[in-house]
């Protein structure tokens, strides 16, 4: 793991994907973006994009699972995202629990008075900020 630059960290879902940036030195996340393209290829174009702009040095990927730690489908599916993430990008991927984050985010943009179709516009995004805000917290002692 690279010891400075940028981090883009993603919410990965099936219907979009919150994106967050934060700095490694700083190691203070803030939303980003959210891509809600319908096709792969669309969503991967407009990573690239992201990743042009920001020249991150590493990726973090939120990684579902049951409160219990047990696995499911869009568990699986998020490893799939980060392996494809780390073959086309080449940048070190680290997965990242992501238990509770949509529900933490949705409390802090509800705290912020953020409401109805702002605060779904929002959320995702809100996700990645807490994802990688929790990779910050791991340090190094973060799994790849």
């Amino acid at each position: 793991m690279p010891e400075s630059g940028a981090v883009l960290a993603f919410d990965f879902g099936e219907k979009r994907i919150g994106v967050a940036v934060g700095d490694l030195t700083l190691k203070i996340a803030h939303p980003l973006a959210t891509i809600a393209h319908e096709n792969n290829e669309q969503r991967f174009a407009a990573i690239e994009a992201l990743l042009a702009e920001w020249r991150p040095t590493a990726l973090a990927v939120g990684l579902p699972t049951y409160l219990d730690g047990r696995e499911h489908e869009m568990t699986r599916l998020c490893r799939k995202f980060a392996q494809r993430l780390r073959a086309r990008f080449g940048l070190p991927v680290v997965l990242v629990d992501e238990r509770l984050t949509s529900h933490s985010a949705d409390a802090a943009l509800a705290e912020s008075g953020v409401h109805g179709r702002k605060r779904k516009a929002a959320l995702d995004q809100v996700a990645a900020q807490h994802i990688l805000q929790t990779f910050f917290e791991m340090g190094r002692h973060a799994a790849a």
